[in-house]
C-alpha cells in the first residue's frame, strides 16, 4: 500500500483502543506504537539498502524488512523506544505495535508489488495482486468512520473504529475472493499467470503467458474478458550479459512471476508485464548493446 494508507491504518488501529482510564503516558506510547508500527517496515527506503547490501531502488523495496520474522523485532524496537521516552511498561504497547506491523506486511502482500514475506529463509516474493496499491474503498470506509465519530458523539469512538476495521476486512475478503476466482480461471488457459487489481473495485487485469506469448486482459466475475494487449517474449535469449551489467535486471527476473524479454540491435532487456501501460512497463531494465 502507499504511505498515506499505511498512516491512516495506523491511526485507525489507535482509534480502536479503549482509552478510558489509561495512563496518559501509556496512551502516548500506544499512539506511537500504532503510528510507527504502520510505517516501520518501509525503513528500507530510508536506509537505501537492500538485504543484499546493494543500493536500494523502489523495484526491490519490501524485502527482509517486510518479512514475518521481522514483525516481532520491529514491535520490540518500538516498545523499547516508548519505554526510553516515557518509562512505562504495558504489554498493550507491544501488541499494538505488532498488530500495526502485521497489517502493513499483510496488506503489502495483497497488492501487485508484493513483499519478501519469507525472507531471509526464501527469496520468493509474495505479490497476490488482489487489492490495488491505493485502495480508494478503504479510504472511503475510513472517512465514513471519521464522519460517524463527529456526528455520533455519544457513541464510543473506539467501537466505531472497530466497526470500520470489520468493514475493511469484509471489503478485502470480497475483493480477494473475486480475484482468486478470476485467477483460477486463468490458470486453466495459461502456463503462467498473474493478477493485478484495478483501482476500480472488483476489476482485475489478468496477465497470462504461454510459451513466448503474453496476453493481458481485463475481467470481472460478471463480465467476459476484454483483451488489452498481446506481447511477445524472446525466450531463447541469453540474459547473462544483461545480469552481468545490470543488477536491477537480475532482481527483477527473480522477483517477478515472469518477465517479457526483448532484444533488438540496440537493447537487451526484460520487463514485468503486470505494470505494462501505454506501450511500456514501469519495471523495465535493459542494457545498451555495444
Amino acid at each position: 500500500m502507499d504511505s498515506i494508507t499505511h498512516t491512516l491504518m495506523g491511526l485507525t488501529v489507535y482509534g480502536t483502543v479503549k482509552k478510558k482510564d489509561i495512563d496518559p503516558k501509556v496512551k502516548k506510547s500506544i499512539f506511537v506504537a500504532s503510528a510507527v508500527g504502520s510505517q516501520i517496515p518501509d525503513i528500507d527506503m530510508i536506509l537505501q539498502l537492500t538485504e543484499k547490501g546493494r543500493l536500494m531502488y523502489q523495484m526491490w523495496h519490501r524485502g527482509v524488512s517486510h518479512s514475518l520474522i521481522m514483525a516481532p523485532i520491529w514491535a520490540l524496537v518500538i516498545y523499547a523506544i516508548c519505554y526510553l521516552i516515557w518509562k512505562v511498561k504495558d504489554k498493550m504497547i507491544f501488541c499494538i505495535a505488532l498488530l500495526s506491523v502485521f497489517l502493513h506486511i499483510g496488506f503489502d502482500s495483497l497488492n501487485t508489488w508484493g513483499t519478501g514475506i519469507f525472507e531471509p529463509f526464501a527469496s520468493t516474493r509474495v505479490s497476490l495482486g488482489l487489492i490495488p496499491i491505493v485502495d480508494v474503498v478503504i479510504w472511503v470506509i475510513m472517512l465514513i468512520g471519521l464522519i460517524f465519530t463527529k456526528v455520533k458523539k455519544s457513541y464510543p469512538k473506539y467501537k466505531i473504529w472497530r466497526i470500520v476495521w470489520i468493514v475493511i476486512f469484509i471489503h478485502v475478503a470480497i475483493q480477494s475472493v473475486q480475484g482468486q476466482i478470476i485467477h483460477n480461471e486463468a490458470k486453466l488457459f495459461y502456463e503462467k499467470s498473474a493478477i493485478s487489481a484495478s483501482f476500480v473495485p472488483w476489476n482485475f487485469s489478468i496477465i497470462g503467458k504461454n510459451g513466448d506469448t503474453v496476453e493481458i486482459y481485463s475481467k470481472t466475475v460478471w463480465t467476459e474478458k476484454k483483451k488489452i494487449q498481446i506481447l511477445h517474449s524472446k525466450e531463447e535469449t541469453d540474459l547473462t550479459p544483461l545480469f552481468a551489467e545490470n543488477l536491477k535486471a537480475e532482481v527483477l527476473a527473480q522477483w517477478s512471476p515472469f518477465v517479457v524479454i526483448i532484444e533488438d540491435q540496440n537493447k537487451l532487456g526484460i520487463y514485468d508485464p503486470r505494470f505494462y501501460r501505454n506501450g511500456s512497463s514501469f519495471l523495465f531494465e535493459y542494457v545498451e548493446k555495444k
